[in-house]
């Protein structure tokens, strides 16, 4: 039977692989090691481009644990493996990008206390209490991008705007939504995601995190384009 829809388990694996993959290189970079350093300035070539684009990157980005057999999962078929060494690639290569001369941890894993989903981190961008609209039309812009590669290339965008702010950014977490992005609906939910990511505030000493705004992007946007 054919896979019309992206599995959670496989997400969760792409998540895991990206997050696993940036940590090292990231504790490499931060220690100035000289191998991790120029892997960076390697990366960096491929952000808004597809693996297929940039095969010097290959050996930089080890997909391999993508490809073993879990313990009571069937193989990803062919097309599962090919969006997932695509949402890996990206990631890799926008941290790259993001990390660049900046000498604190750009790849940072969500926390109740302190969220870095996309939504979240470009929500910071912005006065705290008001809505900056130019910086929230370009994150509407990336979530109406109409396939992978233009929504690499909008978030390349965000990036280097998180990058100026030192605004950080879970990578692990943006990984799994861009396998989820390349399957049918799957751009509807990722949008949702950044959607409740954007609106969600971290909740105060003490107190219980608040409910998530549930309002997601707009499916479309007039200036978007």
């Amino acid at each position: 039977m054919t896979t019309t829809a992206a599995s959670p388990t496989v997400r969760d694996r792409v998540s895991a692989t990206a997050h696993s993959l940036i940590d090292v290189r990231q504790k490499g970079y931060l220690r100035d090691a000289p191998k991790d350093v120029a892997a960076l300035a390697r990366l960096r070539r491929g952000a808004g481009r597809s693996a297929g684009d940039v095969p010097d990157l290959w050996d930089l980005i080890d997909t391999g644990r993508l490809h073993q057999t879990v313990e009571g999962q069937q193989p990803l078929s062919e097309g599962a493996l090919g969006r997932a060494e695509e949402a890996v690639h990206a990631s890799l290569t926008l941290w790259a990008l993001h990390q660049q001369s900046r000498g604190g941890s750009m790849h940072r894993p969500t926390e109740r206390t302190r969220p870095t989903g996309l939504g979240a981190s470009v929500r910071r961008l912005m006065p705290a209490g008001e809505i900056d609209e130019p910086v929230r039309k370009r994150l509407v812009r990336a979530g109406t991008a109409p396939d992978l590669a233009t929504l690499a290339q909008r978030l390349r965008d965000l990036v280097v705007l998180l990058r100026g702010a030192d605004i950080p950014l879970d990578y692990g977490l943006l990984a799994g939504q861009l396998y989820t992005w390349q399957w049918p609906g799957g751009p509807a939910t990722v949008r949702r995601e950044w959607g409740r990511s954007f609106h969600t505030r971290p909740p105060a000493a003490g107190q219980d995190a608040p409910l998530a705004d549930t309002t997601s992007l707009p499916d479309t946007d007039k200036d978007a384009s």
